[in-house]
């Protein structure tokens, strides 16, 4: 029975050098080499612990009760569902180290709450003492004590090893890394044209190339220790770049992910674009590792293309966004070419500017009148010629037949996993801690800018 390694990273979207971006992660893109690329792969939520929830649980946010943050009183109406308590039911070694997003503050080290997701061993190092901007330096710290750990691994048992990053969450590292030129990047996102924003994007690289360092440590334990040729391994990330209309929106930004799979007998070396979903992980996974599936999964296992036997066989990926900082309830359906989009808070047509992390680009927008544009409620777009996903075509009567039938696939897909979302505004809990749609930074410390409802401490 085969290993299992999982590695993700915080906010990275696909911005990484093995999806052709000029970002210095040489040593995920030697793993691409050596496993399979996936182009066209996108998460369930683009706002952290959803994401990961989904994934990990092999259900939907709106199905496995995590449709919030974890920190902001959010959790998983059944925490034995995780991948990491199906393993460790099914006789693997089981444990984590370093970022987790699925309960609690994810710089805390509650190991109660994490054997209950599962996880046998806690090797995350404490997280006192850092600056923000310093993180990386704790990935590193929780990269050496996982490469410890599989240096003591025996074969008696199979194992699960967790490995997560900060990086490359906010804040990125104050100092830009050497050999990365600020001056002459080039940043995937519209703010370009001012010298703040490419500092911005710089420190960006900086943290991936921590990210890629550390991820290394890791590896290359694995492969020190003769562990690399029985483990599959998986490296993705929990949606896109914490910059403004990326993370916490429904656009590709938001929603693509990096996904590089390594299955030791399997493809090696190859790309595959057929469309895959974060939701497939939990099937997938347990195919590949030779573990009987739980009931109630949402997923399509595609192990059988890992393998060589099968091709890649979904119609339509779907996401959706509950709660971030304040509600903004969003639904989508997303096929090979075209994507349906529908908000459900009609009491807020703005942009819900508190779910936009801090930072020069989202200041650049706000002194350029972001404050008062407007999101449709409902889109259609082409992203075969619109990959910007900025020409809503909901109303092209050409594309009316396209329009009914991904409503259509949306309204079948809310009705069949009994989206709460059909029945209305979604509740607002008292131990929820959620801001005010109008409110505009999300770690406001003001009472007013939160919803009065919650009562959150």
């Amino acid at each position: 029975m085969y290993n299992f390694l999982y590695i993700n990273t915080h906010d990275t979207g696909r911005m990484i050098s093995p999806y052709g971006y000029a970002v210095p992660t040489p040593g995920l893109k030697e793993l691409a080499k050596d496993s399979v690329l996936f182009t066209n792969a996108y998460c369930c939520s683009p706002t952290c612990s959803p994401s990961r929830a989904a994934m990990l649980t092999g259900k939907y946010p709106h199905q496995n009760g995590m449709l919030g943050l974890a920190q902001r009183g959010f959790g998983l109406n059944h925490p034995e569902e995780h991948l990491a308590a199906h393993l460790a039911a099914n006789g693997f070694r089981t444990a984590i180290s370093g970022i987790q997003h699925e309960v609690g503050w994810y710089l805390d080290i509650d190991e109660e709450a994490l054997h209950g997701l599962g996880y046998e061993e806690v090797l995350t190092t404490p997280a006192d003492g850092y600056q923000k901007t310093e993180l990386c330096d704790w990935d590193r710290k929780n990269a050496q004590a996982a490469a410890a750990w599989l240096g003591k691994q025996e074969a008696d048992r199979p194992f699960m090893l967790s490995f997560g990053l900060h990086s490359t969450h906010r804040p990125f590292p104050e100092t830009v890394a050497e050999g990365i030129d600020e001056r002459y990047v080039r940043i995937p996102f519209c703010v370009e044209k001012d010298a703040g924003a490419r500092h911005d994007y710089a420190q960006y690289m900086t943290s991936a190339r921590h990210a890629d360092d550390n991820i290394g440590i890791v590896l290359e334990a694995l492969k020190a220790n003769g562990l690399y040729d029985n483990t599959v391994i998986l490296f993705t990330t929990d949606h896109g770049l914490a910059m403004p209309f990326h993370k916490c929106t429904l656009s590709d930004h938001g929603i693509g992910v990096s996904l590089i799979l390594h299955h030791p007998d399997g493809r090696t070396g190859e790309v595959c674009d057929g469309l895959v979903s974060q939701i497939d992980i939990f099937p997938t996974i347990c195919d590949l590792l030779g573990v009987k599936k739980r009931e109630g999964l949402e997923g399509m296992s595609f192990a059988g293309y890992m393998t060589g036997e099968e091709k890649i066989g979904r119609r339509a990926v779907f996401g959706e966004i509950n709660f971030h900082t304040s509600y903004e309830p969003v639904r989508c359906v997303r096929t090979d070419r075209y994507k349906y989009v529908r908000f459900y808070d009609p009491k807020w047509q703005k942009w819900n500017l508190s779910n936009m992390d801090e930072s020069v680009p989202k200041d650049i927008y706000m002194e350029n009148g972001l404050r008062e544009r407007e999101k449709p409620m409902e889109a259609l777009y082409d992203c075969l010629y619109d990959p910007e996903e900025t020409n809503n075509l909901i109303d092209h009567p050409q594309l009316a037949e396209i329009r009914r039938e991904l409503a259509e696939l949306l309204d079948e897909h809310l009705k069949r996993t009994k989206d709460p979302i059909l029945e209305g505004e979604l509740p607002v809990y008292p131990n929820y801690k959620v801001n005010k749609r109008e409110c505009i930074q999300a770690s406001s410390k003001n009472p007013e800018d939160y919803d009065e409802r919650g009562r959150w401490k």
